[in-house]
């Protein structure tokens, strides 16, 4: 991980262009080569980013960037597409990098764990046909909640969350990007699931080609029967 306080515009164009007038940010570059900009506000989302897989170059300005006081210019790019984030330096504060060595990885909460229990035993709830191949499938980046085999022979990278918000889905994308490169899969393609999922949350995921599925926690282990219902 390197951490980079500074005085920086930023620049990113792609799918959509944007713009951040120079100011005071927290630019981070993370052993992926994910890079994310942060303001001192605005909880945890950053303002701008760019996942992997992508490539930091780091060079010096052009004469026209160094007469508006620009000393350093980082470019990322993404592997997989014409997306670039250019980070113009005016000024840095400080900087620092540390080795954090293997994460352990995220331990779920009672319920999101017995969600996964519960979808695994329940698997045709992704679509009949569907088979369980196992769950915490083990990847370089995390363990996928459920791997399963749809009726076609593909792959499908299942991600459970109790609130479906958009980082969810971020994280699948990165999943399904990565088992994508494994040929003893196959095509494979993701489902984001939770009891509940935010509206942004589902048009991201659409966008990335991938499903959604609003799990319904007491009906899947046995306290609502939704036969019984008057509305």
């Amino acid at each position: 991980m390197r951490a980079l306080i500074a005085r920086c515009s930023v620049d990113y164009s792609g799918r959509l262009d944007a713009h951040l007038d120079p100011a005071v940010r927290l630019v981070l570059v993370k052993a992926d080569g994910s890079v994310l900009i942060h303001a001192d506000g605005g909880s945890y989302k950053p303002l701008n980013w760019m996942t992997a897989p992508c490539k930091l170059v780091e060079g010096p300005p052009s004469d026209a960037e160094a007469g508006q006081g620009v000393i350093e210019v980082w470019t990322v790019r993404h592997a997989k597409g014409e997306d670039a984030l250019t980070i113009r330096i005016f000024e840095i504060l400080d900087r620092m990098s540390c080795d954090f060595g293997v994460d352990p990885g995220l331990v779920k909460d009672g319920v999101e764990a017995h969600l996964q229990e519960l979808l695994a035993a329940q698997i045709e709830l992704l679509g009949p046909g569907h088979r369980l191949i196992r769950r915490e499938y083990p990847t370089a980046i995390g363990p996928v909640d459920i791997l399963a085999r749809d009726p076609g022979g593909g792959t499908v990278a299942v991600e459970i969350k109790r609130r479906g918000e958009i980082d969810g889905v971020e994280q699948l994308s990165r999943y399904v990007e990565l088992l994508n490169r494994d040929p003893l899969l196959g095509k494979v393609t993701g489902v984001f699931a939770a009891q509940a999922i935010k509206p942004q949350a589902r048009v991201l995921a659409e966008d990335r080609g991938l499903r959604t599925l609003v799990l319904d926690y007491d009906e899947m282990r046995g306290v609502d029967d939704p036969t019984a219902r008057l509305f």
